[in-house]
């Protein structure tokens, strides 16, 4: 990772009488204007690890550096209000007793007045709030009020911006817009961003890079695209997207490897020998299926039962069983309005073969 602007290594946080590392061995780097995203399930150490880049949590091993300066490590600590990181809270915490631009101007009180007007005339225009400058949060909406947050922690002008689920107060349709919002505002300022998150489509839409952590352990720091057609583990591949495990039973032919699975046949390229004999000793093994794996056909000799569906506007998300028992996903045209109990025909129209070993006592 040498030449991140942000590199994060080895770095660990723990908490006095705990047994475990709140936050264990990650490793991470951002480039400059880029955006991160860190995702995973409640208390897997992902708002820990941005506390701690922000210089909130001291560190217990590790460090990290920004800008090519070390900011946190053995030996040192730069205190939070030297880092020139600003942060943005999921409750804004904006002051109810200033105005816009007065909150916007808050940080800015040790630069000059001149530039301190003019840096706040530059970031109401930013984000859209020129018009807005003498009104007081109480009078915005809640999509306002998280610009005028953003806006405020842009104003000092950070090397890095740190957000901590931002969006998690307001309704979900606030939040894809705003998130679509802020990248453009992000892009605009030229500013490298890391971002906290529980919701997958806002990482999605947010990220440049994500990181999905779980039991405080970065898990994988990927694009969306890998994570979701190449999860490196178990825990990623159920995490990201809609997804299940089928079995199958492996075998070699030259350099394919053959899979025969409840839905039919699978054909792999096998990237090396050593790939080859691992699946050939096994014989075993667990195919992941995406919802997109999975093709309504009513000509395909394979059926499944519908055991829910969720309406997704141009699609249903089909839950289905097949006649072994085993269940997969599969997203259909929303003109195909079957009825849950009825047995439709599937079949499986796999780009990415992913496997995985199967799970203890399969």
């Amino acid at each position: 990772m040498t030449g991140m602007f942000l590199d994060v290594r080895d770095l660990q946080v723990h908490y006095p009488g705990r047994d475990k590392a709140a936050v264990e061995r990650i490793n991470f780097g951002l480039d400059k204007g880029q955006m991160g995203v860190l995702i995973g399930p409640s208390g897997c150490g992902k708002t820990t690890l941005l506390r701690a880049v922000a210089g909130l949590e001291p560190l217990s091993g590790g460090g990290i550096r920004m800008n090519d300066q070390a900011i946190s490590g053995a030996g040192t600590h730069v205190p939070a209000e030297n880092r020139r990181i600003g942060m943005v809270f999921q409750d804004f915490a904006l002051f109810p007793h200033l105005s816009v631009e007065k909150n916007i101007d808050f940080g800015l009180t040790h630069w000059p007045a001149p530039k301190r007007q003019a840096r706040v005339r530059d970031m109401l225009s930013l984000v859209g709030l020129t018009t807005s400058a003498k009104r007081y949060p109480h009078e915005l909406s809640g999509g306002q009020q998280q610009r005028v947050a953003l806006a405020r922690a842009l104003a000092p002008e950070p090397l890095l911006l740190l957000l901590d689920e931002p969006f998690s107060n307001l309704d979900v349709d606030l939040r894809e817009r705003l998130a679509q919002e802020l990248r453009e505002i992000l892009q605009l300022a030229q500013i490298t961003a890391l971002f906290v998150t529980h919701d997958q489509m806002e990482a999605f839409a947010l990220g440049d890079v994500i990181g999905v952590m779980h039991h405080g352990q970065l898990q994988q720091w990927d694009d969306a695209y890998h994570l979701y057609h190449q999860p490196a583990n178990r825990f990623v591949a159920e995490f990201i997207g809609h997804g299940v495990f089928l079995p199958a039973a492996v075998a070699c032919e030259d350099q394919t490897l053959v899979l025969q699975t409840p839905l039919g046949e699978l054909r792999k390229p096998a990237d090396n020998a050593q790939e080859r004999a691992a699946w050939n000793t096994s014989g075993t093994c667990d195919v992941l299926l995406r919802a997109d794996d999975i093709v309504h056909d009513d000509e395909a000799p394979v059926k499944a039962e519908i055991l829910r569906k969720a309406f997704r506007g141009s699609e249903f998300l089909y839950t289905l069983r097949l006649d072994s028992g085993q269940t997969v996903m599969a997203h259909v045209p929303s003109h195909h309005d079957h009825h849950v109990g009825e047995w439709i025909g599937i079949k499986m129209q796999a780009d990415h073969v992913v496997l995985f070993a199967q799970a203890a006592g399969e």
